[in-house]
């Protein structure tokens, strides 16, 4: 009985620590961010922060870890799948993604900084810890061409590939500044706008 309310009373405290992180992390973004802020929030000591998380980076990451994992399974859980048209499975992905950052606003600035502009000594990590996130979008988009018919000189991952390059063209936009809703709005829209292009190209061939 004791071990269980120990570990009721550490996930509690865990718990504390990483709501207090994820809003100062939001707010400041990771360079800015101070772990003396996160403790005063919540009125934890430094010596309790650093016995669930040996530094600033790891609580920085379990806070990116976090939305990534939401983010990703609120996805899985909201897409209809492949009776839908490629246009309605293209819409309803973004959609979906507004949504959950329209309802859990504090994850969006950390998924911003993670994806437009991570702490350089942390890229790597971060990458791994978006791995999931990654893996999803690459299988939806494959799930979207799967009853398009491609030129028999281009595969899926030659799509998949291009869009991602896509992305990042995108987010080197964004990248010199920290991202506001608006910003993000407008980041997503350029995703968007530009996977259509690819999928669909430039020409309204009603026209033709």
């Amino acid at each position: 009985m004791m071990t269980v309310k120990r570990e009721e009373k550490n996930q509690m405290t865990r718990r504390r620590i990483m709501d207090s992180a994820l809003a100062e992390f939001a707010k400041q973004g990771y360079g800015a961010s101070s772990v003396n802020t996160i403790c005063a929030a919540q009125g934890i000591s430094k010596g309790i922060i650093y016995h669930y998380f040996k530094t600033k980076d790891d609580l920085y990451l379990a806070c990116v870890e976090e939305c990534f994992q939401l983010l990703t399974r609120h996805i899985q859980s909201c897409i209809a799948g492949e009776h839908e048209s490629a246009e309605k499975q293209l819409e309803q992905y973004f959609e979906v993604r507004m949504v959950f950052f329209q309802e859990h606003p504090v994850y969006q600035p950390i998924f911003c900084e993670a994806v437009v502009s991570p702490p350089a000594h942390l890229k790597g990590e971060i990458q791994a810890k978006k791995q999931v996130f990654d893996t999803l979008n690459a299988d939806i988009l494959e799930q979207i061409l799967q009853p398009l018919p491609l030129r028999p000189y281009i595969t899926k991952a030659d799509v998949v590939e291009t869009f991602r390059q896509f992305q990042d063209f995108i987010n080197a936009k964004y990248q010199t500044a920290h991202m506001n809703a608006s910003d993000f709005e407008m980041r997503d829209e350029s995703c968007r706008k530009a996977l259509n292009i690819l999928l669909y190209g430039v020409i309204d061939r009603k026209e033709l």
